[in-house]
């Protein structure tokens, strides 16, 4: 089969497009031929050698996918081959096959398309478990959403507008900004010309924001907790700015604040049930056209290096979808 590999930590450019040998399932595993896999932002710091998990090289990027069963391990009973699904792996999905196991991979519903449900796990995974588990978000709260108008940014916008927040888009350019209107922000901030503290205290009255949906890191986030109500939450979902902030801890003594990890790919993996509950929530979501990803632009296997470059030069809006 052919896939893209990573032979050595750098930059996409590196990548390789290659056949290695095809794959068997082992016992809990879904054995899938990809349709389309999404690119997320940790697939640009995986190649680099600068996530938090670093597979050993070689190895094939990509998690979040689409495509047909062909073979299912002895362990698993809810799908057979030829079932239509989408599923996350830590990585292996910009390749003809991957692997996947049994309890992060679903049936995809028969009105989505593949290049959809490529772009709906993680994102809308990551957000749903953030907002709805991690901080408990209620219907009147005030959320800020940094890098609002990335991938899991613009999930957190509209399902924070679902769930009844009122959610503020925080992005680095206008055009950004105008889709996080259309998908829900009520407020925007733009903070390469506007300061992102003056701004919040206008905008809250001074009263601050209950919740802050950071994927962010670097400076905004100290910047961000200042700027949180009593009794709000900070939640850390990735540092695609590329510096892991030090926030000093007198912050959250002094506002009664908590800063609150989100790994979403752990949570599905300790509480299947849960996850499962969540994605069903989500699949009906946007069954109903309630959610609807954005998807900027696709790509063909061979050009992935091309669309990785593209989300590093921060010139996406929404997901970038590689099909097979």
């Amino acid at each position: 089969m052919k896939a893209i590999v990573c032979k050595k930590y750098g930059p996409p450019k590196d990548l390789v497009l290659e056949e290695i040998p095809d794959l068997t399932p082992g016992p809990k595993d879904i054995l899938i031929d990809v349709k389309a896999c999404s690119i997320n932002f940790p697939d640009t710091l995986i190649i680099q050698g600068l996530y938090q998990f670093k597979p050993e090289c070689p190895f094939t990027p990509g998690s979040d996918i689409a495509g047909v069963v062909k073979a299912v391990g002895e362990g698993v009973k809810h799908l057979k081959p030829g079932d239509e699904v989408f599923g996350m792996v830590p990585f292996g999905g910009f390749a003809e096959q991957v692997l996947v196991p049994k309890n992060t991979c679903f049936p995809k519903p028969p009105g989505m398309s593949f290049e959809l449900a490529a772009s709906f796990l993680m994102t809308y995974g990551t957000s749903y478990h953030a907002l709805k588990d991690r901080a408990q978000i209620k219907e009147g709260e005030t959320l800020l959403v940094l890098g609002a108008a990335g991938g899991v940014g613009l999930a957190a916008v509209e399902l924070g507008k679902l769930m009844g927040a009122k959610v503020i888009a925080a992005a680095s350019t206008d055009d950004k900004l105008a889709l996080c209107k259309e998908y829900g922000a009520s407020e925007t901030i733009n903070y390469k010309t506007e300061d992102l503290r003056a701004r919040l205290k206008e905008i809250t009255g001074g009263k601050g924001v209950d919740v802050v949906y950071d994927p962010v890191g670097g400076d905004f986030s100290e910047k961000a907790f200042r700027s949180t109500a009593w009794n709000g939450r900070h939640l850390v979902v990735g540092f695609a700015a590329g510096d892991i902030p030090k926030i000093p801890l007198n912050l959250p003594l002094l506002k009664g604040s908590q800063i609150v990890g989100v790994f979403w790919g752990r949570f599905a993996m300790e509480y299947p049930g849960d996850n499962l509950a969540n994605t069903m929530q989500l699949i009906q979501w946007q069954a109903s056209g309630k959610i609807n990803p954005h998807i900027h632009a696709t790509y063909p296997l061979a050009d992935t290096a091309k669309a990785l470059e593209e989300i590093l030069d921060r010139k996406v809006r929404g997901k970038v979808i590689i099909t097979i």
